[in-house]
């Protein structure tokens, strides 16, 4: 832990899919769930943190609802980017009323509802301390959200990606489906692209591999973990 309780990380970026948002049900936004997440994050940027965030569309639109009614590919990611916008728009309006200053920057453009994403305008934000949520995914179909976090926090020159899931890190197996899968604590990006583990696809990887930006996968579900990490507690799975 750091000496004083102060943080181990000046920038982090948060990925949170939309599934998370949605909780037990599955779809649309959970009011609890959303306060919770909006609490944690508040929380960890009030230590001094700059935080971002990406978050994903899955309680809304998923690629393969898309398949299903018979919408091409780039179409439906172009829907489900959308998608990301609303969600990001629920989390930004939770954390303002909580009075944590919060702004989402988008992709693709769309004036009346949040600014442009530029790499500069995020800057400008994270240097006053507001939160910012780039929606949008990166603007361009093909790429998943977690390609999006990967690229952002790049960008932005995060000092970790935090992937927040339902379990509390990366195992051998489907821990919801395969009782004997162990967790791993610690795992390199080499390791985890040659054991085929699925925690994120391989293009957020490899970005994050390429430019040395460590991973941990935690469940943001137990209370405090997310500060817990900040704080340099080893919590869910590093993967560097």
């Amino acid at each position: 832990m750091g000496k004083s309780g102060k943080p181990f990380y000046k920038r982090i970026l948060l990925k949170l899919s939309g599934e998370a948002l949605a909780g037990p049900d599955k779809t649309g936004i959970n009011p609890k769930i959303i306060h919770q997440i909006a609490s944690e994050v508040k929380e960890v940027s009030q230590l001094g943190v700059e935080v971002a965030m990406v978050i994903g569309a899955g309680n809304i639109f998923r690629g393969a609802m898309a398949e299903s009614l018979g919408i091409n590919r780039s179409t439906g990611d172009f829907m489900g980017m959308l998608a990301t916008v609303m969600n990001s728009m629920a989390v930004e309006n939770t954390l303002e009323k909580m009075n944590q200053p919060t702004r989402v920057l988008t992709a693709i453009e769309m004036k009346h509802v949040a600014e442009p994403y530029t790499i500069q305008k995020a800057e400008d934000h994270l240097k006053k301390k507001r939160i910012v949520i780039a929606a949008g995914g990166t603007g361009h179909p093909y790429f998943t959200t977690d390609t999006a976090a990967s690229l952002r926090a790049v960008e932005l020159g995060a000092d970790l990606l935090l992937k927040a899931t339902r379990v509390d890190g990366v195992y051998t197996g489907d821990p919801e489906k395969d009782k004997d899968a162990k967790k791993i604590n610690e795992i390199s990006f080499i390791d985890m692209i040659t054991r085929r583990l699925k925690v994120m696809d391989l293009t957020a990887i490899s970005l994050c591999m390429d430019n040395n930006l460590p991973i941990v996968v935690f469940n943001l579900f137990e209370k405090g973990s997310l500060k817990k990490i900040i704080l340099g507690e080893n919590i869910g799975t590093k993967i560097f």
